[in-house]
């Protein structure tokens, strides 16, 4: 039993660390690396998009105009919404 304990220790600390880099992000406000960092299937060229939509079409009114942005579907704001926060 011990042997397993110490087996999984660093597998649940891992994970817990996984669990708190989930902090949620303004996509009103944030700049690529926090999207790119925050947003579960967002890498640079997504988050990019994402900043480049807001630039031209101004702030997104909800969660699911993130699909507005190409590349991005509903898969991707449904895996997201818990993270996803709404400044102006």
């Amino acid at each position: 039993m011990e042997r397993l304990r110490h087996a999984l220790t660093p597998i649940l600390m891992a994970a817990s660390l996984g669990v708190a880099a989930a902090e949620p992000v303004d996509i009103n406000t944030a700049d690529v690396a926090a999207l790119a960092e925050a947003l579960v299937g967002v890498g640079d060229a997504k988050a990019q998009a994402i900043v480049d939509y807001r630039r031209e079409f101004g702030p997104f009114e909800s969660a699911d105009d993130l699909t507005l942005v190409q590349g991005i579907g509903e898969a991707t704001v449904a895996r997201n919404r818990d993270r996803i926060r709404l400044g102006r």
